[in-house]
């Protein structure tokens, strides 16, 4: 029975697999969920944000499983080990993002929790009403009195996973750069007002001068008498006194001259000491949200235009059994349905000076990194003791003297056919958002399925989404046939089995 919106419930197992579904269909948008881990009300860090591009928390106690559709039900599932949760961690929030659209067009939505060691059903939430929003906060687990329990909650975003990570604390690398200011208006000289002109007093126009009159000539003055001067007597000499010899002046005996200044020592230097490092888990870059999704409609990108064009290109996938819960890591850990289940990840490879092959288990032909192929396979996860599984990385520095690369799966042991497995296969680019495509419509008797082909057209490295399914033929193996389905044109012969 469906949860109301605000309710919660008890929830009495050790850990959980928290399972979103939505019904799938023409123009339905896909649907992601996330998880995010929150202390105080918010993250401690980016990496306590689980979601399809950041799968597992440096804890272990939160995985992203991954997507399985089955009969038109799509399922995006994360496990959570409540008794293996950080002490700190009060919350867990429980998110789903629309991609290509909003949750108005996404179909019976809903969360279940179901417990992991059984898969009974714990707790149940329809989200009821969405319209505009591209996010949900679908519920929460939080800790209360030392017990787990789920809380409703239906809380929309209409600004997107970004906009529900920033709002607890997530640094996101998606934003767009900020406006440039407009720029400042240009100036035009004007030239200074000219000074005022004082006013003028007015001055009346000059009077004409009167004619002039007669004046009879004057005669000279007679000149004057002259005047007796009495001779001066020289000056008396002046007195001078001797001038007294000049006292002596005295003169202070000079101090001592003080040593020249030493400066003591100087201390030996000792760096300040270095700031706190992060904690464990904690990336160095903003969380990425984005990614590309490769399907029929848009079966290819080019990695060129997308950024991703230089260093190391891994390669992995989710793969599920049909109406069971997805398995993290392309060929990893084992679960009970098909114990023995031995799948391969293989490549082949052609250069631009001719040299071609493959790359896969058989005979340690592993590749190499750093020099042709250019492709290595990490593994051959037989065990199913690795975590991650086996993984394909390609050196994209050596893009150029590349010409094609075909990713293929095999099932070596185990299983008869694809047609009972659902996959994600996902490309991870040093830059660049990761490209992901689903591999769930095998119709034929398979065991060899065609993920994805990267090529060299004119300089521009393109990946395309295959998909393509190959039919058995007794006396050839698959990776011959898969030889011939490309046009490969390598030369095989009969291997022994593994060991």
């Amino acid at each position: 029975m469906s949860m109301q919106k605000g309710s919660n419930t008890a929830v009495p197992a050790q850990s959980v697999r928290v399972v979103l579904s939505w019904r799938s269909g023409a123009g339905i948008p896909d649907a992601d969920g996330s998880a995010l881990l929150l202390v105080n009300g918010k993250v401690r860090n980016d990496s306590d944000f689980v979601f399809y591009n950041q799968p597992n928390h440096p804890g272990g106690a939160v995985r992203y499983e991954g997507k399985n559709n089955s009969g038109g039900t799509v399922t995006d599932t994360l496990w959570v080990n409540l008794a293996g949760m950080d002490g700190p961690v009060e919350r867990v929030l429980l998110a789903a993002s629309a991609d290509g659209g909003t949750f108005g067009r996404v179909p019976e939505l809903s969360v279940r929790v179901l417990d992991a060691a059984n898969n009974a059903e714990v707790a149940r939430f329809d989200a009821p009403g969405a319209t505009s929003e591209t996010a949900f906060i679908l519920g929460e687990l939080y800790k209360r009195n030392g017990a787990w329990k789920f809380r409703a909650v239906g809380q929309g975003y209409d600004s997107g996973l970004s906009g529900l990570a920033r709002d607890f604390g997530i640094s996101v690398d998606d934003d767009p750069a900020p406006a440039a200011p407009p720029p400042a208006p240009q100036q035009q000289y004007q030239a200074p007002p000219p000074p005022p002109i004082p006013p003028q007093p007015y001055q009346a126009p000059p009077v004409a001068p009167p004619a002039p009159q007669y004046q009879a000539p004057q005669a000279p003055p007679a000149p004057p008498a002259p005047q007796y001067q009495a001779p001066q007597a020289p000056p008396a000499p002046q007195y001078q006194a001797p001038q007294a010899p000049p006292a002596p002046q005295y003169q202070a005996p000079q101090a001592p001259q003080a040593p020249p200044y030493q400066a003591p020592p100087a201390a030996p230097y000792q760096a300040p000491p270095a700031a706190p490092q992060p904690p464990p888990g904690q990336p160095g870059q903003p969380v990425r949200l984005s990614k590309i999704t490769l399907t029929k409609q848009a079966p290819s990108v080019s990695l060129t235009k997308s950024g991703a064009s230089r260093g190391a290109l891994k390669v992995n996938l989710n793969w599920s059994v049909r109406g069971q819960a997805p398995r993290k890591g392309l060929f990893g850990r084992r679960q009970s349905a098909l114990p023995d289940l031995d799948l391969d990840l293989c490549a082949l490879w052609e250069l631009q000076d001719g040299d071609a092959g493959i790359v896969h288990p058989i005979n340690n032909r592993f590749g190499s990194f750093n020099g042709p192929p250019y492709v290595l396979l990490d593994r051959d996860d037989r065990s199913g003791a690795a975590a991650e599984g086996e993984n394909l990385t390609i050196n994209l520095d050596h893009a150029s003297k590349i010409k094609r690369i075909l990713i293929f799966a095999n099932i070596y042991d185990g299983a008869d056919s694809f047609t009972g497995l659902d996959a994600v296969a996902t490309l991870f680019p040093l830059q660049g958002p990761p490209i992901e495509m689903h591999l769930d419509e095998c119709t034929v008797t398979s065991t060899a399925a065609a993920v994805a082909l990267i090529e060299n057209i004119n300089g521009e490295m393109v990946v395309r989404r295959e998909a393509r399914y190959i039919v058995r033929v007794d006396g050839k193996s698959n990776q011959q046939l898969m030889d011939e389905a490309y046009g490969w044109g390598l030369q095989w012969v009969s291997a022994p089995p593994k060991q």
